[in-house]
């Protein structure tokens, strides 16, 4: 009886490929939720990556990095110790030396952080930081999030005026406009510590009316104690019908609120930037306050609700994490999404322009050559390519046509010998002996010659 149980099990186990273990052992994959950047996805990410330094250049914004690690407080103190993305969505960790820190999950706090730290208020002011980075979220993965991704931030402090407002919505519509993409531009205003407590007063006695509570989700029945307002942030289906008759908070504004927030739509209206004014979007985080926007896909053809991105005013952070009072406001988006928006409406990418150069060799005192060739090419700014570890003639041409080179450079025995090189144009097949000399005069002229 014993060894038919033994076989029973043995039949039942997985082989080692079910088990992902190879001939070795285990064999390792990525982490749910987590992503590999492949060779091809990189060409989307130096274009996106281009376009928001470019754009932060132009506004004059200047480049910061923080650490990844943070102390654990830090997030704590500026998200909000008991909020969802704390509580829930933070990667924390007592590291060797017993110190509680995390990952970070938002890059604001860490940038705040780093303005009292440095005395940064002491520069002139405004300051206008630029960030690009990863951000860790212990979210349930699925299209269009995980766990890393990152994000591109602006971040401008001690600038109280509206216009700060309008220059960041419209330096993001540019961002995706400019990648071809269409986005709807969601704005709000959610007032002030003082306008806001009125209002949290009118939305707790809507949703506490006979019948309405027992309609909310369960997370929603928890946010009524916590933090009513994110109520309207929810997403499931009944509570987005409850939603519908809340309170909008536009009618709570006090005047400096009301005021700040006419002034923001009268920048985006001239200068023509479409937007739609949403009574119930009040962003996640508990930091906000006053103006707050997001990007949503203007096809948006599943019907789900995925931002792009968004930010708004911060007026109370940097005095909330022990710095002097400091108006600020700023946005983050996510590169990641915005990258699956361009491959979704598979927008072209264009090319650098330069045209590409290939060196090609035959044989050791060859490839000698066509080494050193190589090197005064790219000194001399020429956009050249190689295969040098290939013999093969052959081989090294089928590598040059998948480059898309407009011009090889061929080196064999004969050519070393006589001091010469073969010229080939890869569109016509073409080949010419040229003076080894008179190389680069010659592949400029015919550059010169494609361009024409």
């Amino acid at each position: 009886m014993p060894k038919i149980k033994k076989k029973i099990v043995e039949k039942n186990r997985p082989d080692a490929a079910e088990r992902g273990e190879g001939r070795k052992g285990k064999v390792f994959a990525k982490l749910r939720g987590m992503k590999d950047v492949m060779f091809d996805d990189y060409r989307y990410w130096d274009l996106v990556c281009k376009k928001a330094a470019d754009l932060a250049n132009y506004y004059g914004f200047k480049r910061i990095d923080t650490p990844i690690l943070e102390r654990q407080d830090l997030f704590e103190k500026a998200l909000g110790k008991n909020s969802d993305l704390v509580v829930k969505e933070m990667y924390s960790f007592l590291d060797k030396s017993g110190d509680k820190v995390a990952m970070r999950p938002d890059v604001t706090p860490g940038i705040a952080r780093a303005y009292i730290e440095h005395s940064i208020f002491n520069l002139e002011q405004p300051v206008k930081f630029f960030f690009t980075g990863p951000v860790f979220r212990h979210e349930k993965p699925q299209s269009g999030t995980i766990r890393q991704h990152t994000q591109f931030d602006l971040e401008i402090f001690d600038e109280e005026k509206p216009a700060a407002d309008a220059q960041l919505i419209l330096i993001a519509y540019n961002f995706f406009r400019e990648l071809q993409i269409d986005i709807q531009v969601q704005i709000n205003n959610i007032g002030c510590n003082e306008c806001r407590q009125e209002y949290i007063k009118k939305l707790l006695n809507f949703y506490k009316e006979r019948g309405k509570r027992s309609k909310l989700c369960v997370e929603c029945k928890k946010r009524l104690a916590k933090n009513p307002m994110q109520l309207l942030d929810c997403k499931e289906k009944e509570c987005v019908a409850l939603r519908d008759g809340a309170p909008q908070i536009v009618d709570s504004l006090c005047d400096g609120c009301r005021n700040h927030f006419i002034k923001v739509l009268e920048y985006l209206d001239d200068m023509d930037l479409p937007y739609n004014l949403n009574p119930f979007m009040v962003r996640g985080l508990e930091y906000y306050n006053k103006t707050v926007f997001e990007f949503w896909p203007a096809d948006n053809e599943d019907g789900r609700q995925i931002s792009l991105g968004g930010g708004g005013r911060y007026d109370n952070l940097v005095e909330q994490l022990g710095g002097k009072p400091t108006f600020a406001c700023g946005f983050g988006l996510g590169l990641e999404r915005t990258i699956m928006k361009i491959k979704e409406k598979n927008i072209p990418l264009q090319g650098s322009g330069e045209k590409i150069i290939f060196i090609a060799q035959l044989g050791d005192s060859a490839k000698r050559k066509a080494m050193n060739l190589f090197e005064e090419m790219r000194r001399a700014g020429f956009q050249v390519r190689q295969s040098f570890t290939r013999d093969n003639l052959k081989a090294q041409l089928e590598d040059a046509t998948k480059m898309g080179a407009a011009i090889s450079l061929i080196i064999g025995q004969k050519e070393v010998l006589d001091g010469t090189i073969l010229i080939r144009d890869m569109e016509s097949g073409i080949q010419e002996v040229s003076d080894y000399n008179k190389t680069k005069s010659e592949v400029e002229k015919r550059l010169a010659e494609k361009q024409n």
